[in-house]
Protein backbone atom coordinates (compact mmCIF):
# COMPACT_ATOMS: atom_id res chain seq x y z
CA UNK A 1 0.00 0.00 0.00
CA UNK A 2 2.90 2.22 0.74
CA UNK A 3 1.50 4.70 3.49
CA UNK A 4 4.52 6.80 3.76
CA UNK A 5 4.02 7.77 0.39
CA UNK A 6 0.71 9.40 1.31
CA UNK A 7 -0.80 8.38 -2.26
CA UNK A 8 -3.44 7.20 -3.34
CA UNK A 9 -1.37 5.28 -6.12
CA UNK A 10 0.12 1.83 -5.13
CA UNK A 11 3.53 2.68 -4.45
CA UNK A 12 5.40 0.42 -6.91
CA UNK A 13 2.87 2.06 -9.64
CA UNK A 14 4.93 5.49 -8.84
CA UNK A 15 7.43 5.87 -12.01
CA UNK A 16 10.71 5.77 -12.05
CA UNK A 17 12.25 7.28 -15.52
CA UNK A 18 9.08 7.03 -16.85
CA UNK A 19 8.48 3.29 -15.71
CA UNK A 20 6.06 2.32 -12.85
CA UNK A 21 8.39 0.29 -10.51
CA UNK A 22 6.79 -2.92 -10.62
CA UNK A 23 7.79 -2.32 -14.50
CA UNK A 24 11.59 -1.94 -14.08
CA UNK A 25 11.20 -4.96 -11.42
CA UNK A 26 9.33 -7.37 -13.97
CA UNK A 27 11.78 -6.24 -16.71
CA UNK A 28 14.69 -7.16 -14.63
CA UNK A 29 13.08 -10.42 -13.93
CA UNK A 30 12.39 -11.42 -17.81
CA UNK A 31 16.40 -10.17 -18.33
CA UNK A 32 17.57 -12.81 -16.00
CA UNK A 33 15.82 -15.48 -17.95
CA UNK A 34 12.23 -15.56 -15.68
CA UNK A 35 9.52 -16.93 -17.90
CA UNK A 36 6.80 -16.62 -15.48
CA UNK A 37 6.08 -13.70 -13.00
CA UNK A 38 3.52 -13.80 -10.54
CA UNK A 39 2.80 -10.20 -9.01
CA UNK A 40 1.17 -10.70 -5.49
CA UNK A 41 -1.31 -7.47 -5.13
CA UNK A 42 -3.69 -6.76 -2.30
CA UNK A 43 -7.36 -6.78 -3.02
CA UNK A 44 -8.72 -3.85 -4.85
CA UNK A 45 -5.50 -2.80 -6.55
CA UNK A 46 -6.95 -3.55 -10.08
CA UNK A 47 -4.95 -0.41 -11.63
CA UNK A 48 -2.21 -2.44 -10.51
CA UNK A 49 -2.94 -6.19 -11.71
CA UNK A 50 -4.00 -4.26 -15.37
CA UNK A 51 -0.38 -3.11 -15.52
CA UNK A 52 0.97 -6.69 -14.42
CA UNK A 53 -0.69 -7.86 -16.87
CA UNK A 54 0.23 -5.82 -19.74
CA UNK A 55 3.70 -6.58 -18.96
CA UNK A 56 2.89 -10.16 -19.52
CA UNK A 57 2.96 -11.07 -15.77
CA UNK A 58 0.48 -13.15 -13.95
CA UNK A 59 -1.59 -12.07 -10.89
CA UNK A 60 -2.35 -13.33 -6.96
CA UNK A 61 -4.08 -11.66 -4.29
CA UNK A 62 -3.01 -11.80 -0.65
CA UNK A 63 -6.33 -12.08 1.13
CA UNK A 64 -5.36 -10.17 3.96
CA UNK A 65 -1.60 -8.35 4.97
CA UNK A 66 0.02 -11.29 7.04
CA UNK A 67 3.48 -10.70 6.23
CA UNK A 68 6.24 -11.52 3.48
CA UNK A 69 6.02 -14.88 3.81
CA UNK A 70 2.37 -14.94 3.14
CA UNK A 71 2.15 -13.26 0.33
CA UNK A 72 4.93 -15.19 -1.27
CA UNK A 73 2.60 -18.34 -0.55
CA UNK A 74 -0.20 -16.52 -2.42
CA UNK A 75 1.80 -16.90 -5.65
CA UNK A 76 1.55 -21.01 -4.89
CA UNK A 77 -2.40 -19.74 -6.14
CA UNK A 78 -1.34 -19.57 -9.50
CA UNK A 79 2.11 -21.43 -9.84
CA UNK A 80 0.44 -24.71 -8.66
CA UNK A 81 2.32 -27.96 -8.96
CA UNK A 82 5.15 -26.14 -11.05
CA UNK A 83 8.65 -27.48 -9.49
CA UNK A 84 10.90 -25.31 -11.50
CA UNK A 85 13.24 -22.87 -9.78
CA UNK A 86 11.56 -19.93 -8.26
CA UNK A 87 12.86 -16.37 -7.06
CA UNK A 88 11.04 -13.75 -4.86
CA UNK A 89 11.88 -10.38 -5.39
CA UNK A 90 10.37 -6.91 -3.31
CA UNK A 91 8.00 -4.89 -5.77
CA UNK A 92 9.55 -1.78 -4.72
CA UNK A 93 13.20 -2.44 -5.86
CA UNK A 94 13.64 -0.06 -8.90
CA UNK A 95 17.16 -0.91 -9.41
CA UNK A 96 16.64 -3.97 -9.72
CA UNK A 97 19.12 -6.00 -12.61
CA UNK A 98 19.13 -9.06 -13.98
CA UNK A 99 22.90 -10.00 -13.21
CA UNK A 100 22.18 -10.07 -9.40
CA UNK A 101 18.38 -12.17 -10.19
CA UNK A 102 20.45 -14.54 -12.34
CA UNK A 103 23.13 -14.73 -10.05
CA UNK A 104 20.81 -15.76 -7.40
CA UNK A 105 19.12 -18.41 -8.76
CA UNK A 106 22.55 -19.96 -9.51
CA UNK A 107 23.30 -20.25 -6.31
CA UNK A 108 20.33 -21.73 -5.11
CA UNK A 109 20.82 -23.94 -7.93
CA UNK A 110 24.06 -25.57 -6.12
CA UNK A 111 22.53 -25.82 -2.50
CA UNK A 112 18.99 -25.25 -2.73
CA UNK A 113 17.91 -22.22 -1.37
CA UNK A 114 19.91 -18.83 -1.79
CA UNK A 115 19.15 -15.24 -0.39
CA UNK A 116 20.64 -11.75 -1.72
CA UNK A 117 22.99 -9.64 0.46
CA UNK A 118 24.75 -6.34 0.65
CA UNK A 119 26.45 -4.14 2.61
CA UNK A 120 25.33 -0.41 3.41
CA UNK A 121 26.60 2.27 4.15
CA UNK A 122 23.94 3.01 7.12
CA UNK A 123 22.58 -0.41 8.00
CA UNK A 124 20.29 1.05 10.02
CA UNK A 125 17.42 -1.21 11.14
CA UNK A 126 18.11 -3.74 8.46
CA UNK A 127 17.91 -7.62 9.39
CA UNK A 128 21.46 -8.71 10.32
CA UNK A 129 22.78 -11.84 7.66
CA UNK A 130 25.29 -14.12 10.19
CA UNK A 131 27.68 -15.97 7.66
CA UNK A 132 28.59 -20.02 8.85
CA UNK A 133 31.84 -21.06 8.67
CA UNK A 134 31.45 -22.08 5.59
CA UNK A 135 30.31 -19.37 3.65
CA UNK A 136 26.41 -19.66 3.78
CA UNK A 137 23.66 -18.34 5.62
CA UNK A 138 23.92 -19.65 9.30
CA UNK A 139 20.54 -17.24 9.93
CA UNK A 140 19.08 -13.72 9.67
CA UNK A 141 18.58 -11.77 13.25
CA UNK A 142 16.18 -8.80 12.63
CA UNK A 143 17.60 -5.33 14.17
CA UNK A 144 15.33 -5.15 17.36
CA UNK A 145 16.15 -9.14 18.15
CA UNK A 146 19.95 -8.29 17.71
CA UNK A 147 22.51 -8.16 20.02
CA UNK A 148 25.25 -5.49 20.03
CA UNK A 149 27.84 -7.82 18.66
CA UNK A 150 25.10 -9.04 16.04
CA UNK A 151 24.37 -5.42 15.07
CA UNK A 152 27.92 -4.91 14.19
CA UNK A 153 27.20 -6.64 11.31
CA UNK A 154 27.11 -4.90 7.98
CA UNK A 155 26.11 -7.29 6.02
CA UNK A 156 22.42 -7.39 5.88
CA UNK A 157 19.35 -9.47 3.74
CA UNK A 158 18.04 -7.55 0.78
CA UNK A 159 14.75 -9.71 0.30
CA UNK A 160 15.36 -11.08 -2.49
CA UNK A 161 15.04 -15.31 -2.11
CA UNK A 162 15.72 -18.17 -4.77
CA UNK A 163 15.02 -21.94 -4.39
CA UNK A 164 15.72 -24.63 -6.60
CA UNK A 165 12.71 -26.03 -6.59
CA UNK A 166 9.06 -23.92 -6.09
CA UNK A 167 7.28 -26.92 -4.32
CA UNK A 168 9.76 -27.30 -2.21
CA UNK A 169 9.87 -23.61 -0.91
CA UNK A 170 6.33 -23.13 -0.80
CA UNK A 171 6.19 -26.22 1.71
CA UNK A 172 8.64 -24.36 4.11
CA UNK A 173 6.57 -21.12 3.21
CA UNK A 174 3.71 -23.11 4.49
CA UNK A 175 5.20 -23.98 7.72
CA UNK A 176 5.95 -20.40 8.75
CA UNK A 177 4.68 -19.32 12.52
CA UNK A 178 3.50 -15.83 13.13
CA UNK A 179 4.48 -16.21 17.02
CA UNK A 180 5.51 -13.01 17.35
CA UNK A 181 4.65 -9.46 18.17
CA UNK A 182 2.92 -8.49 14.46
CA UNK A 183 1.34 -11.60 14.08
CA UNK A 184 2.70 -11.70 10.45
CA UNK A 185 4.92 -14.62 8.26
CA UNK A 186 8.12 -13.62 7.38
CA UNK A 187 10.24 -14.86 4.48
CA UNK A 188 13.79 -14.45 6.76
CA UNK A 189 12.40 -17.35 8.75
CA UNK A 190 12.23 -19.66 5.81
CA UNK A 191 16.02 -20.46 5.57
CA UNK A 192 15.63 -21.64 9.36
CA UNK A 193 12.81 -23.90 7.93
CA UNK A 194 14.61 -25.24 5.10
CA UNK A 195 17.88 -26.09 7.11
CA UNK A 196 15.59 -28.75 8.66
CA UNK A 197 15.36 -30.52 5.61
CA UNK A 198 18.97 -30.05 5.35
CA UNK A 199 19.51 -27.25 2.93
CA UNK A 200 21.79 -24.81 3.61
CA UNK A 201 21.30 -21.09 2.36
CA UNK A 202 23.97 -19.67 0.11
CA UNK A 203 24.17 -16.00 -0.20
CA UNK A 204 24.64 -13.97 -3.42
CA UNK A 205 26.04 -10.16 -2.70
CA UNK A 206 25.19 -6.92 -4.70
CA UNK A 207 25.54 -3.25 -4.19
CA UNK A 208 23.29 -0.69 -2.09
CA UNK A 209 21.85 0.65 -4.94
CA UNK A 210 20.70 -1.97 -6.87
CA UNK A 211 18.33 -3.71 -4.13
CA UNK A 212 17.50 -0.03 -2.18
CA UNK A 213 13.83 -0.26 -1.53
CA UNK A 214 11.14 2.78 -2.58
CA UNK A 215 8.72 3.87 0.85
CA UNK A 216 8.17 7.17 0.57
CA UNK A 217 8.28 10.32 -1.34
CA UNK A 218 12.11 10.67 -0.35
CA UNK A 219 13.01 7.69 -1.08
CA UNK A 220 11.21 7.55 -4.83
CA UNK A 221 13.34 10.93 -5.53
CA UNK A 222 16.62 9.24 -4.64
CA UNK A 223 15.66 5.79 -6.85
CA UNK A 224 15.10 8.42 -9.31
CA UNK A 225 18.44 10.18 -9.11
CA UNK A 226 20.23 6.88 -9.19
CA UNK A 227 18.07 5.76 -12.30
CA UNK A 228 19.30 9.16 -14.06
CA UNK A 229 23.23 8.39 -13.08
CA UNK A 230 22.80 4.47 -14.33
CA UNK A 231 21.05 5.75 -17.27
CA UNK A 232 22.94 8.11 -18.36
CA UNK A 233 26.54 6.45 -17.56
CA UNK A 234 25.05 3.60 -20.49
CA UNK A 235 24.65 6.73 -22.84
CA UNK A 236 27.99 7.81 -22.29
CA UNK A 237 29.68 4.52 -22.35
CA UNK A 238 27.99 3.86 -25.55
CA UNK A 239 28.92 6.86 -27.39
CA UNK A 240 26.44 9.55 -26.94
CA UNK A 241 28.03 12.82 -26.31
CA UNK A 242 26.23 15.51 -23.36
CA UNK A 243 27.29 18.34 -22.82
CA UNK A 244 26.12 18.20 -18.73
CA UNK A 245 24.75 14.89 -18.58
CA UNK A 246 23.44 16.08 -14.65
CA UNK A 247 21.06 18.09 -16.31
CA UNK A 248 19.89 15.53 -18.75
CA UNK A 249 16.63 13.06 -17.84
CA UNK A 250 16.67 9.88 -19.93
CA UNK A 251 13.45 7.56 -19.82
CA UNK A 252 13.60 3.27 -19.20
CA UNK A 253 13.52 3.23 -22.85
CA UNK A 254 15.00 6.57 -24.55
CA UNK A 255 17.18 5.44 -27.62
CA UNK A 256 19.90 7.52 -28.10
CA UNK A 257 22.66 6.24 -30.78
CA UNK A 258 26.42 6.97 -30.76
CA UNK A 259 27.53 10.30 -32.30
CA UNK A 260 23.99 12.17 -31.13
CA UNK A 261 24.76 14.56 -29.54
CA UNK A 262 22.71 16.32 -25.95
CA UNK A 263 22.39 19.62 -25.08
CA UNK A 264 22.02 20.72 -21.56
CA UNK A 265 18.42 20.58 -19.82
CA UNK A 266 16.94 18.15 -22.19
CA UNK A 267 14.25 15.80 -20.80
CA UNK A 268 13.25 12.29 -22.48
CA UNK A 269 9.97 11.68 -21.87
CA UNK A 270 9.25 7.78 -22.93
CA UNK A 271 9.41 6.28 -26.59
CA UNK A 272 12.34 8.51 -27.84
CA UNK A 273 14.40 7.34 -30.35
CA UNK A 274 17.67 9.93 -31.39
CA UNK A 275 19.43 8.58 -34.39
CA UNK A 276 23.17 9.31 -35.01
CA UNK A 277 24.62 12.38 -35.60
CA UNK A 278 21.73 14.09 -34.71
CA UNK A 279 21.75 17.02 -32.26
CA UNK A 280 18.76 17.83 -29.05
CA UNK A 281 20.02 21.35 -28.46
CA UNK A 282 19.23 22.42 -24.67
CA UNK A 283 15.97 23.34 -22.97
CA UNK A 284 14.26 20.95 -25.33
CA UNK A 285 11.65 18.09 -24.54
CA UNK A 286 10.60 15.28 -26.12
CA UNK A 287 7.78 12.27 -26.50
CA UNK A 288 6.89 9.60 -28.04
CA UNK A 289 9.29 11.03 -31.18
CA UNK A 290 11.67 9.80 -34.32
CA UNK A 291 14.61 12.34 -34.42
CA UNK A 292 16.35 10.87 -37.99
CA UNK A 293 20.10 10.84 -38.54
CA UNK A 294 21.67 14.49 -38.74
CA UNK A 295 18.50 16.29 -37.46
CA UNK A 296 18.45 19.68 -35.35
CA UNK A 297 16.28 20.04 -32.46
CA UNK A 298 15.80 22.97 -30.55
CA UNK A 299 16.62 24.88 -28.20
CA UNK A 300 13.42 25.01 -26.56
CA UNK A 301 11.48 23.19 -29.11
CA UNK A 302 8.79 20.43 -27.55
CA UNK A 303 8.49 16.94 -29.73
CA UNK A 304 4.84 15.43 -28.64
CA UNK A 305 3.96 12.09 -29.24
CA UNK A 306 3.53 10.94 -32.30
CA UNK A 307 6.75 13.31 -34.31
CA UNK A 308 8.80 11.74 -36.53
CA UNK A 309 11.95 13.77 -37.81
CA UNK A 310 13.24 12.23 -40.83
CA UNK A 311 17.19 12.71 -41.79
CA UNK A 312 18.86 16.49 -41.90
CA UNK A 313 15.25 18.35 -40.47
CA UNK A 314 15.56 21.38 -38.76
CA UNK A 315 13.24 22.24 -36.00
CA UNK A 316 14.37 25.54 -34.01
CA UNK A 317 13.66 27.29 -30.97
CA UNK A 318 10.41 27.46 -29.68
CA UNK A 319 8.59 24.78 -32.08
CA UNK A 320 6.10 22.28 -31.06
CA UNK A 321 5.32 19.07 -33.33
CA UNK A 322 2.72 16.46 -32.33
CA UNK A 323 0.88 13.19 -34.76
CA UNK A 324 3.34 15.19 -38.00
CA UNK A 325 6.38 14.01 -40.65
CA UNK A 326 8.94 15.95 -41.23
CA UNK A 327 10.42 14.56 -44.34
CA UNK A 328 14.07 14.76 -44.92
CA UNK A 329 15.71 18.34 -44.77
CA UNK A 330 12.43 20.50 -44.20
CA UNK A 331 12.71 23.15 -41.74
CA UNK A 332 11.12 24.98 -39.27
CA UNK A 333 13.47 27.11 -37.66
CA UNK A 334 11.09 29.11 -34.96
CA UNK A 335 7.47 29.86 -33.33
CA UNK A 336 5.51 26.90 -35.06
CA UNK A 337 3.13 24.36 -34.01
CA UNK A 338 3.05 21.70 -36.80
CA UNK A 339 -0.12 19.04 -35.75
CA UNK A 340 -1.00 16.37 -37.80
CA UNK A 341 0.78 16.82 -40.14
CA UNK A 342 3.47 15.63 -42.76
CA UNK A 343 5.37 18.56 -43.71
CA UNK A 344 6.99 17.27 -47.59
CA UNK A 345 10.78 16.97 -48.21
CA UNK A 346 12.89 20.46 -48.42
CA UNK A 347 9.88 22.19 -47.06
CA UNK A 348 10.23 25.71 -45.27
CA UNK A 349 8.01 26.59 -42.52
CA UNK A 350 8.45 30.34 -41.76
CA UNK A 351 8.02 32.03 -37.64
CA UNK A 352 4.56 31.78 -36.72
CA UNK A 353 3.03 29.31 -38.77
CA UNK A 354 0.55 26.72 -37.53
CA UNK A 355 -1.57 24.23 -38.60
CA UNK A 356 -5.38 24.64 -37.49
CA UNK A 357 -5.70 20.96 -36.65
CA UNK A 358 -8.74 20.96 -34.00
CA UNK A 359 -12.37 22.22 -35.33
CA UNK A 360 -13.13 22.01 -32.00
CA UNK A 361 -14.53 18.21 -32.12
CA UNK A 362 -12.27 16.81 -34.46
CA UNK A 363 -8.82 16.80 -35.52
CA UNK A 364 -7.55 16.96 -38.98
CA UNK A 365 -4.89 16.71 -41.24
CA UNK A 366 -3.29 19.08 -43.00
CA UNK A 367 -0.40 18.14 -46.04
CA UNK A 368 2.38 20.30 -47.03
CA UNK A 369 4.18 19.56 -50.05
CA UNK A 370 7.87 18.89 -50.86
CA UNK A 371 9.74 22.15 -51.47
CA UNK A 372 6.82 24.27 -50.38
CA UNK A 373 7.76 27.32 -48.87
CA UNK A 374 5.00 28.83 -45.99
CA UNK A 375 5.68 32.05 -45.06
CA UNK A 376 6.04 33.72 -41.85
CA UNK A 377 2.58 33.76 -39.64
CA UNK A 378 0.24 31.83 -41.87
CA UNK A 379 -2.22 29.39 -40.66
CA UNK A 380 -3.21 26.51 -42.40
CA UNK A 381 -6.77 25.76 -41.56
CA UNK A 382 -7.32 22.22 -41.88
CA UNK A 383 -7.89 19.75 -44.04
CA UNK A 384 -6.04 21.26 -46.16
CA UNK A 385 -3.16 20.58 -48.56
CA UNK A 386 -0.14 22.63 -50.04
CA UNK A 387 1.38 21.29 -53.35
CA UNK A 388 4.61 20.45 -53.99
CA UNK A 389 6.65 23.88 -54.85
CA UNK A 390 3.84 26.08 -53.35
CA UNK A 391 5.13 29.49 -51.74
CA UNK A 392 2.40 30.64 -49.46
CA UNK A 393 2.77 34.33 -48.55
CA UNK A 394 3.16 35.77 -45.01
CA UNK A 395 -0.04 36.39 -43.23
CA UNK A 396 -2.07 34.00 -45.28
CA UNK A 397 -5.02 32.08 -44.18
CA UNK A 398 -5.17 28.73 -46.57
CA UNK A 399 -8.26 26.98 -46.28
CA UNK A 400 -8.10 25.05 -50.09
CA UNK A 401 -5.81 23.76 -52.09
CA UNK A 402 -3.27 25.02 -54.18
CA UNK A 403 -1.50 23.50 -57.24
CA UNK A 404 2.31 22.71 -57.64
CA UNK A 405 4.36 25.54 -58.17
CA UNK A 406 2.07 28.39 -57.62
CA UNK A 407 1.64 31.55 -55.00
CA UNK A 408 -0.89 31.61 -52.60
CA UNK A 409 -2.00 34.62 -50.69
CA UNK A 410 -4.64 35.56 -48.84
CA UNK A 411 -4.16 39.38 -47.74
CA UNK A 412 -6.36 42.02 -47.29
CA UNK A 413 -5.10 44.92 -50.14
CA UNK A 414 -2.63 47.32 -48.42
CA UNK A 415 -3.96 50.98 -48.27
CA UNK A 416 -2.35 54.41 -47.45
CA UNK A 417 -3.99 57.52 -46.51
CA UNK A 418 -1.31 60.53 -47.01
CA UNK A 419 -0.83 62.36 -43.59
CA UNK A 420 -3.15 60.29 -41.00
CA UNK A 421 -0.58 59.95 -38.49
CA UNK A 422 0.56 63.38 -38.63
CA UNK A 423 -2.71 64.70 -37.81
CA UNK A 424 -3.33 61.76 -35.49
CA UNK A 425 -0.34 62.47 -33.54
CA UNK A 426 -1.81 66.43 -33.23
CA UNK A 427 -5.31 65.67 -32.03
CA UNK A 428 -3.90 63.31 -29.45
CA UNK A 429 -1.37 65.91 -28.14
CA UNK A 430 -3.85 68.72 -28.31
CA UNK A 431 -6.15 66.32 -26.15
CA UNK A 432 -3.19 65.58 -23.59
CA UNK A 433 -2.58 69.40 -23.21
CA UNK A 434 -6.38 70.50 -22.91
CA UNK A 435 -6.91 67.60 -20.09
CA UNK A 436 -3.98 68.92 -18.56
CA UNK A 437 -5.17 72.73 -18.10
CA UNK A 438 -8.23 71.31 -16.78
CA UNK A 439 -6.56 70.28 -13.43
Amino acid sequence: MGTRMKSATPKVMHAVAGLPILGHVIAAMRGAGIDRIVVVSAPGMEALRGFATSQGAENAIQDKPLGTGHAALAARSVLGTFDGAVLINNGDMPMAEAPMLAESLASAETTGLSLVAFRPQDPAQYGRVLVAPDGTLERIVEFKDAKPEQRAVDLCCAGTYSAASARKFFEWAAQLSNDNAQKEYYLPEVPLIAARDGVKCAITLTDEITVMGVNSRAELADAEAQMQKRLRRRALEAGVGMTAPETVYLSHDTVLEPDCHIGPYVVFGPGVTVKAGAQIKSHSHLEGAVVGAGALVGPYARLRPGAVLEDEVHIGNFVEVKNARVEKGAKANHLTYLGDARVGAGANIGAGTITCNYDGFDKHHTDIGAGAFIGSNSALVAPVSVADGVYVGAGSVITKGSSKDSLVVTRAEQKEVPGWAEKFRARKRAEKAAKAKGK
